[in-house]
């Protein structure tokens, strides 16, 4: 069937000092892991999910997450600040990818402001689209699209790693994912 791994973040950016983030890995509806904001670490769920991938591997996804949750932070808030967005306010992504039967993938990556659509990634040619047209939603676009490293970096991970990182964990987790479709009784 179709498979869709999702990576979920929400930041509550409560002054130009202070932001509070949230993040969870599901693969369909099935819980992987969330990020401890507290500890700033990663705290996986199913038993399975750690030995899916070789320890370096997760090494290197645990520290991409937290350069992410990082630079994220620092750049929403720089952005909002050199545009007079006013506090507090919400930023929501969405990023993952998408496995066909046919073995073809697409990934995808969505930004929410304030419980609204705010921008979205076509990752076949990268390239940034704004949702909401406002000074803030194109300074932001306009600052993704420019930014060749990111938009770089950006192809890689939703073309390439997640759909390779996606089979490990479907080959790992097939019996979760099999348990998941099967209707359960309660009497």
């Amino acid at each position: 069937g179709t498979f869709t791994i999702r990576l979920l973040q929400t930041t509550t950016f409560q002054n130009t000092s202070f932001a509070d983030t949230e993040g969870l890995g599901l693969l369909e509806d099935i819980k992987l892991g969330s990020f401890d904001k507290h500890t700033w670490s990663v705290h996986l769920y199913q038993p399975w999910v750690r030995s899916a991938l070789p320890r370096s591997d997760w090494d290197i996804i645990e520290n991409l997450i937290k350069m992410h949750f990082h630079e994220f932070n620092h750049l929403i808030n720089a952005l909002a600040m050199q545009t007079d967005v006013p506090y507090p306010f919400v930023a929501q992504c969405m990023a993952g990818c998408v496995l066909h039967p046919n073995r073809t993938s697409q990934g995808f990556a969505y930004v929410g402001y304030n419980g609204q659509d705010f921008f979205s990634l076509n990752t076949k040619n990268v390239t940034w689209t704004f949702s909401q047209d406002t000074k803030f939603s194109r300074y932001v676009q306009s600052f993704f699209q420019n930014h060749t490293t990111l938009s770089e970096l950006e192809e890689m991970i939703f073309n390439e790693t997640c759909v390779d990182e996606m089979k490990m964990l479907l080959h790992y987790g097939r019996a979760a994912l099999e348990r998941q479709g099967e209707p359960t009784v309660t009497l």
